[in-house]
């Protein structure tokens, strides 16, 4: 074999790979992807992949989980937290699913009152959560006034009590974000065909029927899906713990993300802060696969 054939060979063996990167494109169309894919790359590798491997630099030293674990306001904002997700998120995402069955109903007056319902997601978390905070205000809150007013009841101190402000914060959490799942199952029963409900009810099934054995078959894997989505995105929430209660009273009501903040920034101790931060990933980590299978395998269809 002489060397042209040598070299022929060579360049066969790198054609499969070479069309596989291509994708197909040759001469300009080729520079033109590579010119329009570099700057998606240079932004995923600096705003992704440099914070991720940075703040698990960051928090990589052992004996910064020895002071958080000996730490008991850490344990108790475990607690918190686990709290804060099974009961604040089940409980939204139940509720937007049974409401969204009423938006469902027909006249001017429920599209009216759909704005409405949808108003508390579309005002901004901090002023939001701001007005809450004094809404349960022991002294001067809108909601003792009104209690002590219409039925001459002093009510209690909401901020000032462990249990009572994480009710209040749960309250608030899922007065705040209700609304928007609401919508997103709305969109999911009205994409239902409509042949399916008439045959339903030309069978019976109506009310809770239907909704029994027809709506939440059809919505089960938006749900499901739905319901991941919110518990890691309410994982890195500090807005409703920080406004609503400030983590009061004395550190009781702290969630990871508030604990993280105030290590970082109150106690200027940042590896510490990004510390408590990564203790969340055994929890998050199994959610977003849990999703990222869901999502292959149902494909959210309706």
């Amino acid at each position: 074999m002489d060397a042209t054939q040598v070299l022929d060979t060579g360049r066969a063996r790198r054609l499969p790979w070479l069309r596989a990167w291509r994708g197909g494109l040759q001469g300009s169309e080729y520079t033109w992807a590579v010119a329009f894919l570099v700057p998606y790359i240079a932004v995923f590798l600096v705003f992704v992949i440099y914070p991720v491997v940075y703040g698990l630099w960051m928090g990589s030293e052992p004996s910064l989980y020895t002071t958080l674990f000996n730490d008991p306001i850490y344990w108790m904002t475990i607690v918190n937290t686990l709290l804060y997700l099974g009961i604040a998120v089940n409980l939204k995402m139940v509720l937007a699913l049974l409401l969204s069955g009423f938006f469902m109903r027909p006249g001017w007056w429920v599209k009216a009152l759909l704005m409405i319902y949808v108003l508390p997601w579309a005002v901004p978390s901090m002023p939001a959560f701001i007005s809450i905070h004094w809404f349960f205000n022991g002294d001067y809150g809108f909601l003792n006034n009104a209690l002590y007013d219409l039925f001459g009841v002093n009510g209690p101190a909401w901020l000032d009590s462990r249990w009572l402000a994480m009710g209040s914060m749960i309250t608030s959490y899922i007065w705040k974000w209700m609304p928007f799942w609401t919508v997103i199952f709305l969109a999911g029963r009205m994409a239902i065909p409509s042949e399916i409900r008439e045959a339903a009810k030309i069978d019976g099934a109506t009310g809770v029927r239907s909704f029994v054995h027809i709506s939440f078959p059809i919505l089960a894997n938006l749900y499901l899906v739905c319901t991941l989505l919110s518990t890691i995105f309410t994982v890195g929430d500090f807005n409703t713990a920080t406004f609503v209660t400030g983590g009061g009273p004395a550190f009781s009501t702290y969630v990871l993300a508030t604990l993280g903040i105030r290590d970082a920034f109150d106690l200027s101790q940042p590896r510490l802060g990004v510390a408590a931060v990564i203790t969340a990933l055994p929890l998050v980590i199994p959610l977003v696969i849990l999703l990222m299978r869901k999502l292959k395998t149902a494909q959210v269809q309706l």
